[in-house]
């Protein structure tokens, strides 16, 4: 679903409220673009913190958009990342203040639409060509991310997320790159 949607000749766009982390994060690496609230979105991939190989495309994503080393330092750190870091790293395109951010989307879009569509999707086909991964490599990612799933350390990890109320409203929900960090103990 993921190569498809970032494949697609019609203009994607992520509006982040809230936490993006793990597939969350995938879907907004695969749109075209994404927005965020300055003050509530956070976003993260937090799997290798919990035993995990990412499975919906960041390592292939991630290194394009904001370099080797902060790509590793988001993967290998796990560790939440504020609206206003992911904007500077160019993990989205730009964080605004929340209050704004819905007004700010919503022209981009009615602008992008009001133009030729064999324009937009011709443009946005070339610009692929030139910056996006290789379906082969989301699908090595996918495959490591099922087979970390099976690893005994990662089962136990998870497991201690879940005793913890992962997926649950509350506070591991609210700061996961913390708890993903308090696991080995």
């Amino acid at each position: 679903m993921l190569v498809r949607l970032s494949r697609a000749p019609v203009v994607s766009i992520a509006l982040i409220r809230g936490r993006a982390t793990g597939v969350g994060s995938e879907l907004a690496l695969a749109c075209d673009m994404s927005f965020a609230s300055r003050e509530k979105a956070i976003l993260s991939q937090w799997e290798v913190g919990a035993g995990l190989v990412p499975g919906g495309g960041p390592m292939a994503r991630l290194p394009r958009l904001i370099g080797r080393g902060r790509a590793l330092e988001v993967l290998l750190g796990a560790d939440d990342l504020r609206a206003d870091l992911a904007e500077l790293y160019g993990y989205v395109n730009r964080s605004l203040p929340d209050a704004e951010l819905d007004a700010f989307v919503d022209n981009l879009a009615t602008r992008i639409e009001s133009f030729d569509k064999r324009a937009i999707g011709e443009t946005k086909r070339l610009v692929n060509v030139a910056s996006l991964p290789a379906d082969s490599e989301i699908e090595l990612e996918w495959n490591a991310f099922i087979d970390s799933l099976g690893r005994t350390a990662a089962r136990e990890r998870l497991r201690k997320l879940m005793d913890r109320c992962l997926h649950h409203p509350g506070d591991v929900e609210t700061r996961l790159g913390h708890y993903v960090g308090e696991l080995a103990g």
